[in-house]
Protein backbone atom coordinates (compact mmCIF):
# COMPACT_ATOMS: atom_id res chain seq x y z
CA UNK A 1 0.00 0.00 0.00
CA UNK A 2 1.05 3.42 -0.80
CA UNK A 3 0.22 7.20 0.56
CA UNK A 4 -0.54 9.27 -2.43
CA UNK A 5 -0.90 13.46 -2.78
CA UNK A 6 -3.76 13.93 -4.63
CA UNK A 7 -5.05 17.54 -6.07
CA UNK A 8 -8.77 18.17 -7.12
CA UNK A 9 -8.13 19.27 -11.05
CA UNK A 10 -11.82 21.20 -10.52
CA UNK A 11 -10.65 23.18 -6.63
CA UNK A 12 -7.03 22.94 -6.86
CA UNK A 13 -7.78 21.53 -3.13
CA UNK A 14 -5.13 19.30 -1.76
CA UNK A 15 -5.99 15.56 0.06
CA UNK A 16 -4.24 12.32 0.67
CA UNK A 17 -5.14 8.78 -0.38
CA UNK A 18 -4.17 5.34 -0.02
CA UNK A 19 -3.55 3.13 -3.03
CA UNK A 20 -3.86 -0.80 -2.64
CA UNK A 21 -1.73 -3.17 -4.00
CA UNK A 22 -3.70 -2.58 -6.99
CA UNK A 23 -2.78 1.37 -7.69
CA UNK A 24 -6.11 1.81 -6.98
CA UNK A 25 -7.77 3.45 -3.86
CA UNK A 26 -8.55 1.20 -1.12
CA UNK A 27 -12.07 2.15 -0.76
CA UNK A 28 -12.87 2.37 2.75
CA UNK A 29 -10.45 4.15 3.43
CA UNK A 30 -11.25 6.69 0.50
CA UNK A 31 -14.50 7.59 1.64
CA UNK A 32 -12.92 8.33 4.74
CA UNK A 33 -10.23 10.47 3.44
CA UNK A 34 -12.71 12.35 1.36
CA UNK A 35 -15.33 12.93 4.16
CA UNK A 36 -12.13 14.63 6.59
CA UNK A 37 -11.35 16.79 2.88
CA UNK A 38 -14.85 17.67 2.72
CA UNK A 39 -15.06 19.11 6.40
CA UNK A 40 -11.77 21.24 5.79
CA UNK A 41 -9.58 19.34 7.54
CA UNK A 42 -5.71 20.02 7.00
CA UNK A 43 -4.09 18.59 4.34
CA UNK A 44 -1.51 17.32 7.07
CA UNK A 45 -4.50 15.73 9.32
CA UNK A 46 -5.68 13.91 6.14
CA UNK A 47 -2.51 13.18 5.23
CA UNK A 48 -1.36 11.44 9.13
CA UNK A 49 -4.97 9.47 8.90
CA UNK A 50 -3.63 8.11 5.50
CA UNK A 51 -0.83 7.05 6.84
CA UNK A 52 -2.10 5.48 10.36
CA UNK A 53 -4.82 4.24 7.86
CA UNK A 54 -2.27 2.47 5.44
CA UNK A 55 -0.92 0.86 8.22
CA UNK A 56 -3.82 -0.25 10.15
CA UNK A 57 -5.05 -1.71 6.39
CA UNK A 58 -1.64 -3.28 5.89
CA UNK A 59 -1.78 -5.24 9.35
CA UNK A 60 -5.63 -6.20 8.39
CA UNK A 61 -4.51 -7.86 4.65
CA UNK A 62 -1.67 -9.80 6.39
CA UNK A 63 -3.80 -11.35 8.74
CA UNK A 64 -6.60 -11.89 6.74
CA UNK A 65 -8.96 -9.71 8.44
CA UNK A 66 -12.18 -7.64 6.99
CA UNK A 67 -11.92 -4.34 8.99
CA UNK A 68 -15.59 -4.62 9.74
CA UNK A 69 -14.67 -7.65 11.72
CA UNK A 70 -11.95 -7.00 14.01
CA UNK A 71 -12.27 -8.21 17.26
CA UNK A 72 -9.83 -6.67 20.13
CA UNK A 73 -7.72 -9.87 20.40
CA UNK A 74 -6.92 -8.35 16.92
CA UNK A 75 -5.96 -4.80 17.73
CA UNK A 76 -4.25 -6.26 20.61
CA UNK A 77 -1.97 -7.90 17.83
CA UNK A 78 -1.94 -4.69 15.77
CA UNK A 79 -0.17 -3.01 18.63
CA UNK A 80 2.41 -5.73 19.03
CA UNK A 81 2.60 -5.50 15.12
CA UNK A 82 3.29 -1.71 15.35
CA UNK A 83 5.72 -1.95 17.68
CA UNK A 84 7.89 -4.09 15.74
CA UNK A 85 10.23 -2.38 13.08
CA UNK A 86 8.82 -2.44 9.87
CA UNK A 87 11.01 -4.99 7.83
CA UNK A 88 9.69 -7.60 10.37
CA UNK A 89 6.11 -6.97 10.53
CA UNK A 90 5.35 -9.71 8.23
CA UNK A 91 6.29 -12.53 10.70
CA UNK A 92 9.19 -14.19 8.69
CA UNK A 93 11.52 -12.27 11.10
CA UNK A 94 12.05 -13.23 14.56
CA UNK A 95 12.25 -10.13 16.76
CA UNK A 96 14.02 -10.77 19.84
CA UNK A 97 12.66 -8.75 23.24
CA UNK A 98 15.63 -6.42 23.21
CA UNK A 99 14.62 -4.28 20.34
CA UNK A 100 13.05 -1.33 21.09
CA UNK A 101 9.81 -0.86 19.85
CA UNK A 102 9.61 1.08 17.00
CA UNK A 103 6.41 3.17 17.94
CA UNK A 104 5.87 5.28 20.82
CA UNK A 105 3.24 4.79 23.41
CA UNK A 106 1.87 8.20 22.12
CA UNK A 107 2.43 7.01 18.27
CA UNK A 108 0.64 3.51 19.49
CA UNK A 109 -2.47 5.24 20.68
CA UNK A 110 -3.03 8.26 17.80
CA UNK A 111 -2.54 4.55 15.50
CA UNK A 112 -5.18 2.88 17.70
CA UNK A 113 -7.68 5.60 17.80
CA UNK A 114 -7.58 6.28 13.45
CA UNK A 115 -9.45 2.95 12.94
CA UNK A 116 -11.74 3.23 15.46
CA UNK A 117 -13.04 6.40 14.05
CA UNK A 118 -13.42 5.05 10.59
CA UNK A 119 -14.71 2.44 11.88
CA UNK A 120 -17.81 4.25 13.91
CA UNK A 121 -18.08 6.51 10.62
CA UNK A 122 -19.27 3.49 8.49
CA UNK A 123 -21.82 2.46 11.41
CA UNK A 124 -24.98 2.62 10.05
CA UNK A 125 -27.03 5.75 11.62
CA UNK A 126 -29.77 4.62 14.33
Amino acid sequence: MLVQRVVSPMTRQESWTVLGDDDAPVEPIERYLSYLTDIERSPNTVKAYAHDLKDYFTFLAQHGLDWREVRLEDLGEFVAWLRRPPGTRDSRVAVLPSVEAHCSEATVNRKLWRPQNHSKSHEPSS
